[in-house]
C-alpha cells in the first residue's frame, strides 16, 4: 500500500501533537525535517507509517530521548489542552493552504492581508459612524452627522478614516497595552458593523409607504390612504400640495384605485389620487368652469345646497382689535 501526502501530514501532526510540553522552538527544530525523512520512508516500499515506525507518540518519544528534551512539568490537563490547541493549528493552517488557490493566492491568509487596507478605510467609517451617534445625532444614513450637520458628518469621517489608515499602518508596533486596546476597539467596530448591516436591512425590508402609516387622526391612529382637501364653498380641490412650515412635502397615503390606463397611479405630492372617491359625494366635473348665469342653468336653492352632501363649512377667522 502506498503511503499517500495526507497520511504524512497526519503523523506529523500526530508527532508534534505528543511533543506540545515542549518549547515551540524546540518542537519545531525536532520536527523540521519530519516530513522529509517521513517521504523518503515511504519511498522505501509499501506498508503504512505506523506500521513500519511505530506510532506517532513512540515516535515522538525516541525524538525527544535522543535529543535529551525532557519534559516538561505541566499538569496533563493543560498538555492535553496544549496538543489540542497544536492540532488544530495545524488543521487551519492545512485549509489556509488548501482554500488559498480558490481566491488566488498560495494561502486565504495572504488574500486577507492585501484586504487590510479596505478594512483601515471601513473601520474608520464606522468609527466615525459610532462617534456621530455618541454624540446625539440620530443615524439617518450611511453618513455620519455631527449635531444634524452633514458637513460636520463628512469632516468626522474624512479624519476617521486618516486616523485609521495611520493606526493601521503602525498596528504591527504596538505590544502590551496598546495592542489589546487595538484589538478590543477593532472587535468593538466588528460588532458594530453588524448592527448596521442589520439596521440597513430593516430599513431596505419596510414598506415604500411605511412613513405614510399610522398617523394620528382627532386623537386616534389611522391608515391615511387618501387626501381630499375642499375649499370654504364644499368644493373639492384637485392637485392640492401639502408643505410643512419648512416648505418640504407632506407626503400621505398610497393610490388604491386604478387611472385611465388600468394600473395604479404612482403617488406624488398631489392630492387627491383617487377624485373619484371622494368622501362628500363624486367631485364636480373639472372642466364645467362656467357660472350658473353663463349657462342659463338657474342656481340651486339655499335649502337644497344644505341638503347636498359635503364636508363641514369652515368658520371665516374675524379680526379682533
Amino acid at each position: 500500500m502506498t503511503v499517500t501526502g495526507q497520511e504524512i501530514t497526519d503523523y506529523v501532526d500526530r508527532v508534534r501533537a505528543a511533543l506540545a510540553d515542549l518549547p515551540p522552538s524546540v518542537r519545531d527544530e525536532l520536527t523540521e525535517d519530519l516530513p522529509e525523512h517521513l517521504a523518503e520512508v515511504a519511498a522505501e516500499g509499501d506498508g503504512a507509517l505506523d506500521d513500519r515506525l511505530g506510532p506517532p507518540e513512540a515516535y515522538a518519544a525516541e525524538l525527544r530521548t535522543a535529543a535529551g528534551a525532557e519534559s516538561g512539568r505541566r499538569p496533563a490537563r493543560l498538555r492535553r489542552l496544549a496538543a489540542v490547541r497544536d492540532r488544530a493549528t495545524t488543521q487551519v493552517r492545512l485549509l489556509d493552504r488548501q482554500l488559498g488557490p480558490l481566491v488566488g493566492q498560495a494561502r486565504v491568509a495572504d488574500f486577507l492581508r492585501s484586504l487590510r487596507p479596505a478594512w483601515w478605510l471601513v473601520r474608520g467609517w464606522l468609527a466615525a459612524l459610532l462617534v456621530g451617534e455618541m454624540t446625539g445625532s440620530d443615524r439617518a444614513g450611511l453618513l455620519p452627522r455631527i449635531e444634524g450637520s452633514v458637513l460636520g458628518g463628512l469632516v468626522l469621517l474624512a479624519g476617521a478614516m486618516l486616523a485609521s489608515l495611520w493606526l493601521g499602518r503602525r498596528s504591527g508596533d504596538f505590544t502590551g497595552w496598546p495592542r489589546r486596546l487595538h484589538l478590543v476597539g477593532t472587535a468593538v467596530l466588528a460588532v458594530f458593523a453588524l448592527v448596521v448591516v442589520t439596521d440597513v436591512q430593516e430599513r431596505a425590508g419596510v414598506d415604500p409607504d411605511a412613513d405614510y402609516q399610522q398617523v394620528s387622526v382627532d386623537g386616534r391612529f389611522d391608515r391615511i390612504e387618501d387626501v381630499f382637501v375642499y375649499d370654504q364653498q364644499g368644493r373639492l380641490v384637485r392637485d392640492a400640495q401639502l408643505f410643512d412650515q419648512n416648505g418640504v412635502p407632506i407626503r400621505l397615503g398610497w393610490p388604491t384605485c386604478l387611472d385611465s390606463s388600468g394600473s395604479v397611479p404612482a403617488p406624488r405630492n398631489a392630492y387627491p389620487y383617487c377624485p373619484d372617491l371622494a368622501p362628500f359625494g363624486p367631485p364636480a366635473d373639472p372642466t364645467a368652469e362656467s357660472t350658473p348665469a353663463e349657462s342659463g342653468t338657474p342656481a340651486p336653492s339655499e335649502s337644497a345646497a344644505r341638503t347636498a352632501p359635503g364636508p363641514p363649512p369652515v368658520p371665516t377667522p374675524t379680526p379682533t382689535n
